[in-house]
Order: C-alpha cells, then structure tokens, then sequence
C-alpha cells in the first residue's frame, strides 16, 4: 500500500505540474512567431521557434544531471523557474522593442519544453516494463488539458495586456508567468524519497547512474552507445526527426494563416487541435507500446507523420481553407504523440541502468537541437516558397527515420514485439 500511495501521489504530482506547465508552453508558442514577426520581420519568424528549441536543447543535459544528483524534484522546479523568467523577459522586450532581448527570452522560455518532456521519463522511474509505456503516456496525456487551454487563452490574454498598457501578443505571457511558477511549486512537492541522490564518482541505486549523467563526456557516451544499437538508434533518430518536422510545419502555421486573413482566434483554434493530437491519445499509444511493441508504434506514427506533411502541402496548394489544415496539423500532432512515446520506450527498454539518464538527456538535447534548425529554415522557407516549402521540407526530414527503422527491423527480424524485454528493477526510493 505504501508503495501505491507512493507512486499515486508521484504521479499526480507530475501530472498537475504538465497540465500548468502546457498551458505556459502552449499559449506562449501560439504567439511566439507572431511576436518576433512584428519585431523583426517575416523572415526571422521561425528565429522565435529556434530560441525556444534551442533553450530547451542546451538546458536538457544540466537538468538530467541535476536529476541524476539531486532528483527530479529540483531538477523540475530549477527547469520552470528558468521558463518563468524567460516570459518576463520577453514581456520586457516587446515593451522596449528589443528583438535580441526577446530571443533571449524565448530561449529561457524554451526550458519549459524540456522540463514537460523529462517528467515522462521520470514517470517511468522504477516502474514495472510492464506499464512503463502507459504511466509514460499518462504524463503526456495530462499535457492536454493546458496545452488545448493556452492558446485559447490568446485573446483573453490580448484584453489584459491591453487592460495593463502592454504590447499587443504580449498578454498571453502574462499566464504563462504564472502557471510556470504554480507548476515549479507544484513539483517541489514531489515525495522526497524520489529524490535518490548520486554520490560523486559512484551510481545511485535511486535513478541507477552515476555523476557522470549530467557532464558532456557521459551524455556523449550514453548516445555513442545507442547509436551502436539498431533498437536504441531508432529511438534515438526518431525522436529528433519527429520533433523537427512537427516544429518545422507547426510554427509557421500561424503565420500562413494570418497571411490568408484568418483570425487570431481562429489560429489559436487549429493550434489547439495540434496540441490536442499531440496528447489527448497517448494513452492509447502507450497501451499499444506495451501490448503491440513500440517498433510497430512508432512506424505509425512515422506514418501519420508523412500523412500530415502530404495533408498539408495539398491545403497550402489547393487555398482550401482553415478546415484541411486543421486536418493537416491534427494528423500531425498524432504522428508526433506515437512517435514521441514509442521512441522514449525503446531509449528506457533498452538502455543500461548506467546510462539511462545520460541517454535521455542527451536525446532530448538533440531532439531539441534538430527542432531549432527546423525552426530557424522555416522562415525563410515560407517567406521564399510558401507552406508547400515547409512541407516538403519536412517530407526530406522523415528520410532518415525511415532508415533507421528499416535497418532496426532488419536487424531484429521484427518477428517480436519490437523491443527486448526490460529490466524490472524498482528504484532505493520504491523500496525505502
């Protein structure tokens, strides 16, 4: 019972601090490309995206190391008291008009991105293999709710900003303030015995590696090792490929609409659908992981990632309007959901205890790396050749994955359920 009651408030705990964080990261992204646009232009648009990911890249490896010596706890709440700031700063730099100060800001910002993607591993900490899968995707699900919420929360943001003497798209910064800083104080609640400290030089019975999580050399050896791994590799590559082509297109969403004369309302509408397929059916993903086998998932959803890019190219070209690209970014959200979660399994099936850690902070780093890039040709790409670019851009993006995975299932035979059985080890804060 004791352990239940662990896990239960665990995980609840985890799911409030997503939900207040994917309001924070939802809403801010909604307008985050229109901000820098009116500041810098069309073509430094998708620069706006770049700072975010790439905030959220440089910050991943420090917060597994932090996470490996301290516990999730800190490492969670440091992570979103940097993501509150950020949307200080970017408040302050559209008020003195300061484009370079706003990309510092949504760099800072960006932390919280990576902070919402580290609770499902941390979801998945001791766990039975088993149910791994499903409490990951239980995390993510929990996403939904702020995510769906925030960039509803545009336009009421609009009314008080311009009710307080703001710039214009600034307001919905103003949520973001304070649901980053409820979730930071939501997850210093985390029960202390999940903390599971590393003693320097030594592996942690808690998290199961040692110091070295969090330096270079550790995190750089923990994806040297997966990238010698046909399974790992996959998870690896996929989940990279699956941000960068989601960040790509959905970034310049808004502002093809708002090009076609669609309203800021109606931008926030077809953002949450995005953000609607991204988590709302992870649940399912996470119990086709464990019951099917994460290869078959995310072949799926590299899939519904092609489906999406072709959907959205064809809305693009034939002016159709609101509703196919809707359509467009729902499908493209989904294929990001199975992709993102079947991925994550493979990296915690396979991974030693040693470098489980390193690994997942490194592959969230490069995740977010292959994202800024995608963000940062964007702009440029839609300023140049329109949304057709950016989707057939993201349609070249897919190519590795699909490699990868076809030499990952030539070298598993792809008979089993797609992954090698994991190990069942609880962790020194389930058993103390």
């Amino acid at each position: 019972m004791g352990g239940a009651r662990f896990q239960t408030r665990r995980i609840g705990l985890l799911v409030t601090g997503n939900l207040l964080g994917g309001i924070g990261v939802a809403g801010g992204f909604a307008v985050g490309g229109l901000l820098v646009e009116r500041l810098g232009g069309t073509s430094f648009a998708g620069l706006g995206q770049a700072a975010s990911v790439l905030g959220s890249a440089v910050a991943a490896v420090p917060l597994a190391g932090l996470a490996a010596r301290y516990g999730r706890r800190r490492s969670l709440a440091v992570g979103y008291a940097l993501a509150t700031t950020g949307a200080v700063l970017i408040i302050t730099a559209a008020v003195v008009a300061q484009v370079v100060v706003l990309l510092a800001g949504l760099a800072l910002f960006g932390v919280a991105q990576a902070v919402n993607l580290q609770t499902r591993y941390a979801a998945a900490d001791g766990v039975p293999a088993a149910t791994r899968a499903r409490l990951m995707s239980l995390v993510m699900w929990a996403t939904t709710i702020g995510s769906v919420a925030g960039p509803n929360l545009s336009e009421p943001g609009e009314r008080t900003g311009r009710l307080l003497g703001l710039p214009a798209l600034t307001g919905p910064y103003l949520f973001a303030v304070l649901s980053f800083a409820l979730a930071a104080v939501a997850v210093l609640f985390l029960p202390r015995a999940a903390r599971a400290p590393v003693p320097a030089g030594r592996a942690g019975a808690g998290d199961g590696v040692g110091a070295a999580a969090g330096d270079p050399g550790g995190a750089r050896a923990a994806l040297g090792w997966a990238l010698r791994h046909p399974v790992a590799r996959l998870g690896v590559v996929l989940i990279a490929v699956a941000h960068a082509v989601m960040v790509m297109v959905m970034v310049m969403t808004p502002l093809h609409m708002q090009h076609q004369g669609m309203s800021l309302r109606l931008v926030g509408v077809v953002i949450s659908l995005h953000v609607l397929g991204m988590y709302a059916l992870s649940p399912l993903f996470g119990w086709l992981a464990d019951r099917y086998g994460p290869v078959r998932v995310a072949l799926a959803g590299m899939a519904m990632l092609a489906a999406s890019v072709v959907l959205g190219f064809s809305a693009a070209a034939l002016q159709a309007g609101s509703a196919l690209t809707a359509i467009a970014l729902t499908v493209l959200g989904l294929g990001w959901s199975a992709s993102m979660l079947s991925a994550s399994v493979l990296l915690a099936n396979t991974a030693p205890d040693r470098l489980r850690i390193p690994l997942q902070g490194a592959t969230d780093a490069g995740m977010s790396y292959a994202g800024a890039v995608a963000a940062a040709l964007a702009g440029p790409l839609l300023a140049t050749g329109g949304f057709q670019a950016v989707n057939v851009a993201a349609a070249v993006i897919l190519v590795p994955a699909a490699a990868v995975a076809a030499a990952a299932l030539r070298a598993r035979g792809e008979g089993g359920p797609g992954a090698p059985r994991p190990r069942d080890a609880a962790p020194a804060a389930e058993r103390g």
